[in-house]
């Protein structure tokens, strides 16, 4: 019961960007169309599951033990910069078209501070090995869920006639505030 209380808070209660705000520059850059959401997704569902992963034991078995807690935010940045750099060099190979759609936003998966938060907030809530790796995984689902559905409103918008004015990026942050306070809305929901 503690993991799907894990995975609801974090995919709908405390939504990565629609409520902590934290990634917001690539939920702004790459949400234009929903394929490319969904591979931007996809990457930082393997970055971060796998960044905690790394993070956690790095936590556990070096900083701790040596009492070098301090060395925390400067050695997770480069695991995640390891990390991003292997999804980079997969991707470029293996879906080039995707790779060319993510453009400067797959590096910046290094520089998401969405990614980063995780791991130090993993380590924050002392969760174990398992319940941290859950908690990354489910919290890439929400920065996948909000990408993808931005994705599709930012598309259907496109169709529509709106003023000249409110076109583009001033439509996207003022659709980003609504999906923010509708995901708010689930606070109720688990505590």
């Amino acid at each position: 019961m503690e993991y799907i209380l894990i995975i609801i808070s974090a995919v709908l209660v405390n939504n990565v960007v629609l409520v902590q705000f934290l990634g917001i520059c690539p939920f702004l850059g790459v949400s234009g169309k929903i394929d490319t959401s969904l591979g931007m997704g996809a990457a930082v569902i393997f970055v971060m599951s796998l960044a905690n992963l790394v993070t956690y034991l790095i936590q556990a078995f070096v900083l701790t033990p040596l009492h070098i807690e301090f060395m925390q935010t400067i050695t997770f940045i480069f695991v995640i910069a390891f990390l991003v750099q292997v999804v980079e060099i997969i991707l470029k190979k293996t879906a080039p078209s995707l790779y060319q759609a993510l453009g400067i936003y797959l590096p910046l998966i290094t520089t998401n501070c969405a990614v980063l938060g995780t791991a130090i907030l993993a380590i924050q809530k002392d969760l174990n090995l398992v319940m941290s790796v859950v908690y990354a995984a489910s919290i890439a689902i929400g920065f996948t869920l909000a990408l993808t559905l931005m994705a599709g409103i930012r598309e259907q918008l496109a169709l529509a006639e709106t003023p000249k004015g409110m076109k583009g990026f001033p439509l996207s942050l003022i659709t980003a505030g609504l999906l923010s306070l509708a995901f708010m809305g689930f606070a109720g929901i688990v505590k």
